[in-house]
């Protein structure tokens, strides 16, 4: 590997990535609060209501900059078009229109909720296949067992199996064969089979391709992790075998729709327990908030003469539980404003001027709720948005209160144990770590399917592929599939385009039910490094309702604080990925800025960016190997140079604070429509079959990235240096150096002994590759350099007192 390779291109490529801090959400923009009308929200009833993600085309920055300070709710994507910037942006109809009144391009959607409900009803087809199976042990039918010849004369073996709880997509065959008449069944060779479906409908399972074999079995035994097992006699197919030794096939493709936290979670319990000599199930030591929510009724039409009231219990613990309000007109004038309890339900009866017409104005009725201590016990009731309330109440008929949850009682309620799946043969800690984790962000419902399928190609490929088993047994692995389970159940069944967890700290001007979709912290928004607390941008501090609101303070929630517990209670854990969709980028630390001067936190050494770089290159090409998609170069880099500042981001954490290499993936790249000669963003929920193909090419992509890992665990070679000459004129001579793989150099011009305090070769600038450094007379350079795996050049040694360190005098004409 070498750090001499040009960075010229992405210089340019850099330029039209243009930075642009994340905007805050502000449900209502079309409408403001007013005294005459309650505002449209997005989804004051709970449902979509028309929310869609939609392009908008800015002619430079500063569009982009004038949406974040109407707090738009902006993806994390940007692309350089012929007339400006596009940028996407989660808009309800109201919205679209107020930004179109205000000047600005807003185009097509991306994605709407007709493709939300194609998503739900594919993923609801899939799950009632995989559930409409027998209880108990299954049964396995053998419909192919053979041996066969081709491609000159290789053997292969080709077994086909149905069994009753097929259509349950967690069923694993495997088949396991032996080397010949009277040898043991296994001696042969041993592999997971394939579910094969077509049109939605399990058909059986299989060997994607026939495995090659050395050696003509005579039986097969096949065993299934519901119980079953056949064993049969293996047939001869065709022509005569021959001798020729073959290499195993790789098992993938193991996830057929999009899954919900609790789905995923299951799978990852079943693997620990289906592979206990090779995994762990590690109970992280916070529990979410849960899947809960507060059970609300909200009465009146216009701002001034609405309230809403609150449960003081969750809807699962109490507050669906018929509790009701009414609020009624005594037919009598003169009437005082009284409140009373019955059992659940709470009735107001109105206060009437002299002509019998009710008069109790919305701020009246709110204090006679709150002061009754019979309804106190059951609820709170608050004006609408810190309205002064001052306008007369409506009667209302008795409204029960819910809190408008979707989810089927198999999503629990109660606070989520979130669970890492710990992968090696040696979980002791002596191995290097790599943490891989999906889904912080609730509707990027593709992320955690890339997390499952790299797990199960793990362990399913540990038997039979060298490679893979290289992988386990040199690595510890840490996989967290979900870290924000709350937000993704809430994402897939109440409002798909949720971002944050489901933790309110809103108040009550920005908690009555409208608003529900505007409640939650960004869990990548929520870490203590380069925060919006410490004034980088990208984040809110301020607004509750905000899609990057990083809530109260730093590591407030529970689902970041276990983020930081597994680094910390596992040091050997050394790089990280953490996967995000969508627009196809792959990006490291730094990830914030501060918006004065554009106060960057500090960059990497250049060992380490020259490190990225080059492992980029290996990661991105496995994948590619996929489908061919290509990450572009402008999409590759640090987070601030190729996206926007990101205050309070997990890579920075771990890396500013524990010296962990960390990579973000962005998945789902723009596709490329030969017809058209363009490219097209895929969106948070594209199509299954879209996102079934992201997740296997990257899961490729972690695969690499272990393969990285391993590479780094096992580095024993030392790097080497060369000092080069990039320029002379008179009075002055311009170098620097390279190095035969990514690696820091240290030097001195005085003469002395280089040491680990001497001087560091340093990058040019952003995207700019290496310094030159300039001396005006003639000099003895001294330098070493160590790579980082810590392999030192010539095994100098920089604190003791050798000599053995690179010299070459620099001449000046």
């Amino acid at each position: 590997m070498s750090t001499g390779r040009s960075h010229g291109p992405r210089r340019f490529l850099a330029l039209i990535a243009l930075p642009l801090a994340l905007a805050v959400s502000t449900p209502g923009l079309a409408s403001p609060t007013t005294d005459n009308a309650v505002a449209p929200d997005r989804s004051s009833t709970g449902e979509q209501n028309g929310v869609g993600l939609m392009r908008i085309v800015v002619a430079n920055k500063s569009g982009i900059d004038r949406l974040n300070q109407l707090g738009v709710d902006l993806a994390e994507y940007t692309k350089p078009v012929d007339n400006g910037i596009e940028v996407h942006a989660i808009l309800s109809p109201e919205e679209s229109q107020a930004l179109r009144d205000k000047g600005f391009d807003v185009q097509d959607a991306i994605s709407d909720q007709s493709d939300y409900a194609q998503n739900m009803a594919e993923r609801a087809a899939a799950i009632r296949a995989a559930t409409a199976t027998t209880a108990g042990t299954d049964t396995l039918t053998v419909l192919r067992a053979e041996w066969f010849s081709s491609l000159d004369n290789q053997l292969f073996l080709n077994i086909e199996v149905k069994s009753s709880a097929g259509t349950d997509s967690t069923t694993v065959l495997t088949a396991s064969w032996d080397g010949g008449p009277g040898t043991e069944i296994g001696s042969g060779g041993t592999a997971t089979m394939s579910r094969f479906t077509d049109a939605g409908q399990y058909m059986y399972h299989r060997f994607s391709n026939p495995v090659p074999i050395t050696a003509a079995p005579a039986r097969a035994t096949i065993t299934s992790n519901k119980g079953g097992s056949a064993t049969v006699d293996v047939a001869k197919w065709l022509g005569s075998p021959r001798k020729n030794p073959g290499k195993h096939p790789y098992v993938s493709d193991f996830v057929d729709h999009y899954m919900d936290p609790t789905e995923v979670t299951a799978r990852f319990t079943g693997l620990a327990a289906e592979f206990p000599q090779l995994t762990e199930l590690i109970d992280l030591p916070y529990k979410t908030n849960g899947y809960r929510r507060q059970a609300q009724a909200q009465f009146g039409t216009a701002a001034a003469s609405t309230l809403y009231v609150t449960s003081t219990a969750y809807g699962s613990e109490g507050g669906n539980d018929d509790i009701t309000m009414s609020l009624v007109n005594p037919g009598t004038a003169n009437a005082p404003l009284s409140v009373s309890v019955s059992g659940k339900a709470v009735t107001v009866r109105l206060a009437t001027d002299g002509s019998g017409a009710t008069s109790s104005t919305a701020a009246q009725v709110v204090a006679a709720v709150n002061g009754n201590a019979g309804a106190a016990k059951m609820l709170t009731a608050s004006t609408y948005r810190g309205n002064a309330g001052t306008g007369v109440v409506a009667a209302a008929a008795a409204t029960q209160l819910t809190d408008n949850l979707k989810a089927p009682a198999s999503v629990s309620r109660e606070p989520f144990q979130m669970k890492v799946l710990r992968i090696g043969k040696h979980r002791d800690g002596s191995k290097v770590g790599v943490f891989l984790y999906c889904q912080e962000h609730a509707r990027e419902w593709v992320t955690p399917l890339v997390c499952v399928e790299s797990a199960e190609r793990l362990l399913r490929n540990y038997a039979n592929d060298p490679n893979t088993r290289k992988i386990v047994d040199g690595l510890d692995i840490f996989i967290l599939p979900v870290v924000n389970p709350d937000g993704a159940h809430y994402s897939m069944y109440d409002f798909n385009m949720q971002r944050r967890n489901m933790t309110n700290y809103c108040p009550a001007a920005n908690a009555d039910p409208g608003r529900r979709n505007a409640w939650g912290v960004d869990i990548n928004r929520n870490f203590s490094v380069g925060s919006v607390f410490d004034g980088y941008v990208g984040a809110s501090a301020t607004s509750c309702t905000s899609d990057t609101f990083a809530g109260p303070n730093e590591l407030s929630e529970p689902e970041a604080r276990n983020e930081v517990w597994l680094v910390d209670t596992f040091p050997n854990i050394k790089l990280s990925m953490n996967t995000h969709s969508y627009g196809g980028y792959f990006m490291w630390p730094p990830g914030a800025y501060k918006a004065e001067g554009r106060e960057v936190l500090p960059r990497v050494d250049q060992g380490t960016e020259a490190y990225f770089w080059t492992s980029s290159d290996y990661i991105l090409s496995r994948v590619q190997e996929y489908r061919g998609t290509a990450i572009w170069p402008g999409r590759t880099g640090p987070v601030t140079d190729v996206l926007y500042s990101a205050a309070g981001n997990s890579a920075d954490e771990h890396w500013y604070n524990r010296g962990i290499i960390g990579w973000d993936f962005e998945v789902g790249a723009d596709v490329y429509n030969p017809e058209t000669g363009r490219f097209s963003a895929v969106g948070f929920q594209p199509p299954f079959a879209e996102g079934h193909e992201e997740a296997m090419e990257f899961a490729n992509g972690n695969i690499a990235i272990l393969e990285v890992a391993r590479a780094y665990a096992t580095d024993k070679i030392q790097p080497k240096t060369s000092l080069k000459i990039v320029k002379q004129e008179a009075g002055a001579t311009a170098f620097t150096f390279s190095t035969s793989e990514p690696a820091n150099v240290y030097y001195t011009l005085d003469g002395s002994r280089p040491t680990y305090g001497s001087a560091k070769l340093a990058l040019a600038g952003m995207r700019e590759g290496v310094q030159n450094i300039t001396v005006n007379s003639d000099t003895t350079v001294n330098w070493f350099s160590i790579d980082i795996a810590g392999n030192v050049e010539s095994n100098y040694k920089p604190d003791g007192e050798g000599s053995n360190y690179n010299k070459q005098r620099v001449g000046v004409q």
